[in-house]
């Protein structure tokens, strides 16, 4: 923000946004710069004195008529004492929320922390930097006590004050029995008011991702006094909530009195597709401003048309497989050693991301992590190799068909996966004719995630094909964890049926360390180990495609898929 003064009186708040625009009018932006700013003042007087002609959008107040009350209106937004003329912006998502709004319910506060409705103690910002939200700061007192400093100048969309009690009433909402995501937050024994802003957290035990764990939009900071949190959102976020039709579309409107300054946009409206194509055709159609997740064919059209274009970044998001490891021959290294041979990585990102939508994963976590052991370089694709490792598991082509043979019979693998996200049915099928290549027998099967899940618990599979983000907390312990740790009793990884002490004890070391360097070194470990023994192959790293009308400015991407509208947007000429 830079602040200058003109004629010793006015004080120019410079709103700055990046992304150029042609669509409709941001009246106010006398000069059609795309900002809204004192030079947009000093145009207007130039054309109100009749030295510029005018413009359409130096009619602020749209009067038909360019005079001083322009002038007026102008300084009064730049002032942030009038709203900002942001317009309504329409996006349409990939997910949404289910039959609740309630964030504490699953996975629902991703959806409406997407919204702009709620908050957390801290966050991730779109460079993935941990930074205050509704907390100012913490103090570490000792291995297992933190004091969270909170904001005072918050209030929640229905009036009631921010406040410690709010904190530990929304906690509280988590860490009860009932709730089915509880033990991802039996590291906290106890959070406590120390004064109106203040809350003490005492973990269990030395636990170094506690601050992390309190950006999870699972523990979004809800009004204790609404009514009722799973039809009507109440937080303390730049947008309040408007309406909601299941599994269609969410609508918010601006928070007038948002704490962080003031909200550009209007209100928005995320409508939820879960077809790529048919999201690409809305924005083509402009019946969306945004459009995320795009099919990876519609990126050059989008990018053709001259009221259009497309954002990318990588995230961090990864597909992978989890491999069941407690059914022969996948319980055998060599065997899944070989199959993470036969895949060429490159080639899937060439062919079926058409070289646009991911980078090959050399392991768990992308390049723009500061987590990831930048050492490892995975598996480079040969064939020769993963033949070599298969015959000496007692794999081979026997009667000479180009097919292999395991127990007499060829060597077939199922290859489960889910369609609702664009890169999973094309990577599938370029794995399945990777593999076929050294001849193994594939099928891919097309389930909804549900059935797979069933699946993968009950151990009827051989491989899964899935999408996780791999930092949701920005720690590299929520991930590793949860599917590697034998001890923790986690879901995935029970799914993969792995187990090793190693891990475990170095897993238990990195949550116990506060050196950040110490948690480094561990972490390097196991990310070592889980690539060399293989419970689950790392295929690629996401490069979210996100279309949009050239008129959206202020928008950005957030590596961790956690943030999407933000106070910055706004719908400009």
């Amino acid at each position: 923000m830079k602040i200058k003064i003109r004629f010793g009186i006015f004080i120019s708040i410079l709103l700055l946004v990046l992304i150029p625009s042609v669509s409709a009018h941001l009246y106010g932006d006398a000069n059609e710069d795309t900002y809204i700013n004192m030079q947009d003042v000093t145009r207007l007087e130039r054309i109100v004195l009749e030295y510029d002609p005018t413009t359409t959008p130096a009619d602020a107040n749209q009067d038909d008529n360019v005079n001083m009350q322009d002038v007026t209106l102008i300084e009064s937004i730049i002032l942030e004492q009038v709203p900002f003329p942001g317009g309504h912006l329409n996006a349409a998502m990939i997910f949404g929320p289910s039959s609740t709004l309630d964030p504490a319910n699953g996975w629902n506060g991703w959806y409406v922390r997407k919204a702009g409705i709620y908050e957390t103690l801290f966050k991730y910002d779109d460079k993935m930097k941990l930074t205050p939200e509704l907390a100012t700061g913490y103090t570490q007192e000792n291995d297992t006590e933190w004091l969270i400093h909170l904001r005072e100048d918050v209030v929640f969309h229905d009036g009631s004050p921010f406040n410690a009690d709010a904190v530990v009433y929304s906690f509280a909402r988590v860490m009860n029995e009932s709730n089915s995501r509880s033990s991802e937050y039996d590291h906290i024994a106890s959070i406590t008011i120390e004064d109106e802003h203040t809350v003490r957290i005492t973990t269990a035990e030395p636990y170094a991702p506690t601050i992390a764990s309190l950006t999870n939009p699972l523990v979004s900071i809800v009004s204790p006094d609404a009514d009722n949190l799973d039809t009507h959102p109440v937080g303390t976020g730049p947008f309040m909530y408007d309406s909601y039709e299941q599994e269609v579309s969410l609508s918010v409107v601006r928070n007038e009195k948002y704490w962080g300054g003031g909200v550009r946009l209007e209100g928005a409206t995320l409508s939820y597709i879960s077809a790529g194509e048919t999201r690409a055709l809305t924005l083509e159609s402009k019946d969306n401003d945004i459009a995320r997740g795009l099919p990876f064919p519609q990126v050059s059209t989008i990018e053709s048309n001259p009221g259009l274009n497309v954002m990318s970044k990588e995230t961090m998001r990864l597909y992978f497989i989890f491999v069941n490891t407690g059914k022969a021959p996948l319980d055998d290294i060599r065997v899944r050693q070989a199959i993470n041979y036969a895949i060429d990585r490159d080639v899937i990102v060439d062919a079926a991301l058409e070289g646009v939508g991911g980078v090959p994963a050399a392991g768990v976590f992308p390049s723009i992590f500061p987590w990831t052991n930048v050492e490892l370089t995975g598996y480079t694709h040969s064939k020769d190799t993963a033949l070599s490792l298969l015959a000496d598991a007692g794999i081979t082509d026997i009667d000479s068909d180009g097919m292999l043979e395991y127990n007499g019979e060829d060597f077939h693998l199922t290859l489960m996966t889910y369609t609702t996200r664009a890169a999973m049915q094309p990577s599938a099928e370029v794995i399945e004719t990777q593999l076929e290549d050294i001849g193994i027998d594939v099928t891919v099967e097309l389930l909804g995630s549900s059935a797979i899940k069933e699946a993968m618990t009950n151990g009827d599979y051989d491989m899964a094909f899935y999408s996780y983000g791999v930092a949701p907390t920005g720690d590299p312990d929520y991930f590793l964890t949860h599917h590697f740790d034998s001890t923790a009793g986690y879901k995935e990884n029970g799914w993969i049926r792995y187990s090793n002490p190693a891990v475990d004890s170095l897993l238990a070391d990195s949550r116990a360390a506060m050196d950040q360097d110490v948690r480094k070194e561990y972490y390097d470990q196991v990310q070592d180990i889980i690539v060399e023994e293989c419970p689950e192959m790392f295929i690629f790293h996401e490069n979210e495609l996100v279309g949009y009308n050239t008129g959206v400015m202020g928008y950005a991407i957030y590596p961790n898929e956690i943030t999407f509208l933000t106070r910055d947007m706004y719908i400009g000429r």
